[in-house]
């Protein structure tokens, strides 16, 4: 006797799923236990799965499986289909679902994919301050471009471009195959014109009709201020090209020098300041550089402690519109290792004071 089938639970689904719940669960799992599917393709499941699809699929057909309970594979009613028997009659997105197991694009629009060539992916060394302020770095680099003679048409200056022969002029071309399910069409883009519907009557003499051609090109890049190490600059369109198609992009990846004095934490510039104990305790003025090269006078008042932090405006990282980060001067109290007689006696005198 046949056994009993839960096309429902074949599928994965609710008894008062829809339609279209029924079509996206028999879509997911056709894909995945298809027998041309090499990874998952199992023929017994997908033959089951199809079957009820082919049940659940159809009002009238739904309706009496629903009123009968759990039908008999092969029982009246059903034995047209059978574990197949009759594919012919089933009306199934064949586009949709096996476009991707026999080479076919599914029909339609969806066959005319937009090419695009490879990005490109380069290093550049920067010093800290040009990461900072910013700068330009210069890169030859060897790659495919579009040719300029034909401006990528594969075409001969000054001719024209002719009808497919091959398509028509369609970009597309149909073909019919057959498998063990029955027969199907399906649309490709076409090999001879790339899916452009158009060839070239005369082939470019300089790229012989392919439209890219492998040159050096001198690349210029600016680094913008403030960028840090790691970051990452995007030029589009700058990368591998193809013909009739898009160039893919050229990614920058900045890496950034360290610097003997200064670090950053954000728009801020953070640096350590040595000073004398005795500065620290009656204050004094100190003259440092700054990043971009100038000089100023910073005034350490009285009684600082180790570690406290002066706080220098507008000489950090550049942020925007003229407006920069701050320069936080760290200081670090040097202690005296050894004492003279006379500074031993003085700082003894301290002590007895309280200080």
């Amino acid at each position: 006797m046949p056994t009993r089938k839960d096309f429902y639970e074949i599928l994965g689904i609710a008894r008062d799923a829809t339609k279209d719940g029924v079509k996206k669960a028999y879509h997911r799992l056709a894909r995945k236990y298809h027998p041309d599917n090499k990874e998952t393709g199992d023929e017994a499941r997908f033959k089951e799965i199809s079957e009820a699809y082919h049940t659940l699929s159809d009002d009238k057909r739904r309706a009496e499986y629903d009123a009968y309970g759990n039908v008999f594979a092969g029982a009246e009613g059903f034995s047209g289909f059978g574990p197949f028997g009759g594919a012919q009659g089933m009306e199934f997105d064949l586009g949709d679902i096996f476009g991707e197991f026999f080479g076919g694009l599914g029909g339609g629009e969806r066959s005319r994919r937009m090419r695009r060539g490879r990005d490109i992916t380069i290093d550049a060394e920067v010093s800290f301050a040009e990461a900072a302020f910013g700068t330009e770095r210069s890169f030859l680099l060897g790659k495919t471009a579009q040719c300029e003679a034909c401006r990528g048409t594969g075409a001969e200056p000054n001719t024209e471009l002719a009808v497919c022969a091959a398509c028509n002029g369609q970009g597309r071309v149909h073909e019919t195959r057959s498998s063990f399910i029955g027969t199907f069409s399906s649309i490709r883009e076409c090999d001879a014109c790339r899916g452009e519907g158009r060839v070239p009557k005369e082939t470019c003499h300089v790229c012989r009709g392919m439209g890219v051609v492998k040159k050096q090109e001198e690349v210029t890049i600016t680094i913008p201020a403030g960028i840090e190490d790691g970051g990452v600059i995007k030029i589009g369109e700058m990368g591998e090209a193809v013909q009739r198609g898009a160039s893919g992009d050229l990614y920058v990846k900045v890496h950034v020098a360290r610097h003997p004095i200064f670090r950053r934490e954000g728009h801020n510039l953070i640096m350590t300041l040595d000073i004398k104990l005795s500065d620290a305790l009656l204050g004094a003025t100190y003259q440092i550089g700054t990043l971009d090269g100038a000089t100023l006078k910073l005034k350490i008042p009285a009684g600082v402690t180790f570690g406290e932090i002066l706080r220098v405006k507008g000489k950090g990282v550049p942020i925007e519109r003229g407006k920069r980060g701050d320069l936080l001067v760290k200081l670090n109290v040097n202690l005296p290792t050894a004492l003279s007689r006379a500074a031993k006696e003085l700082f003894e005198k301290l002590r007895s004071e309280g200080i």
